[in-house]
């Protein structure tokens, strides 16, 4: 039997199916990369599950996640958007979406690929904790404070222009 993390529900395929073929694994893909930026500024205030049952509509929705394109979205793709019942249609997160496709872009611009930029934090390799019980694990962004990330220069400048819809929803 495969040992998964307390997190995943017995008998849950799609988090089972998550857990043991992305969770932990390092990506260094940029179009995976910024679908996981996307997917989780939509999770913002909801749980994981509530947009892994929509990944395939927000595949759909955001253009197969390029970001090139995403970057482009104007109003007539807002609007189609903020009806698209396949995704979750909040504004916020939608305009989030669009804007950090952009700062997406200009990062790799500046840095040659967003898996460069964000790999550099870490020293090209993944931090490997060693909790033992959930209750272990930092709360929201401590875990880059925790880890050392936020040593070398403040939030703001990391974050080079991405934005979390969390603070706006």
């Amino acid at each position: 039997m495969t040992s998964r993390c307390g997190w995943v529900p017995v008998g849950d395929e799609l988090y089972t199916s998550y857990h043991d073929h992305e969770w932990g694994v390092p990506v260094h893909d940029d179009n995976q990369l910024f679908e996981f930026l996307v997917l989780e500024g939509a999770q913002a205030g909801l749980s994981w599950r509530s947009i892994l049952i929509r990944r395939d509509g927000y595949r759909k929705a955001f253009a197969q996640f390029d970001p090139k394109q995403v970057a482009r979205f104007g109003s007539k793709q807002r609007k189609r958007l903020l009806a698209d019942t396949g995704i979750v249609r909040n504004r916020a997160k939608i305009d989030s979406a669009i804007r950090n496709a952009q700062a997406f872009l200009d990062v790799q611009k500046e840095f040659g690929s967003f898996d460069r930029y964000q790999w550099d934090f870490v020293g090209g390799a993944p931090i490997q904790n060693h909790w033992k019980r959930m209750s272990q694990l930092p709360a929201g962004s401590v875990v880059l404070m925790t880890s050392g990330l936020l040593d070398h220069g403040d939030a703001e400048d990391i974050t080079d222009g991405l934005r979390a819809a969390a603070s706006q929803v």
